[in-house]
């Protein structure tokens, strides 16, 4: 089964995502907000599932759940836009209009995972 590019392009920008979690992981630890809890293992946890869903979207049996799976992870972690909004030490230097545009942006990424479901 041929995929389109830009399934391709999902699949590296989740992949590579993944993988910067394990690369610079006190970045992701410090927009968990508090009241998680154990951020180091959140971050482990995030990290995998981007990388196993990326790599699942070019299986053609799993692509399917791969992108309900995208969705779900997305909801998930939407807390992390709004706990960076509202905590000036998660913001990690970003302007308020870039943290504000992150949340409908996660409206824009939940639909293009959606095409593949």
């Amino acid at each position: 089964m041929t995929f389109p590019w830009h399934l391709y392009l999902m699949a590296f920008i989740y992949t590579l995502a993944g993988i910067n979690h394990f690369r610079n992981p006190r970045m992701y630890q410090k927009i968990v907000p508090d009241y998680f809890g154990n951020p180091k293992l959140l971050n482990v946890i995030s990290g995998i599932t981007e990388i196993i869903l990326g790599i699942a979207l070019l299986i053609p049996v799993l692509s399917n759940h791969a992108a309900w799976g995208i969705i779900a992870l997305l909801i998930a972690v939407f807390p992390t836009h709004i706990y960076m909004y509202q905590n000036p030490k998660a913001r990690m230097g970003l302007p308020t209009w870039v943290l504000l545009l992150r949340m409908p942006l996660q409206l824009v990424l939940i639909y293009w995972a959606y095409l593949y479901t």
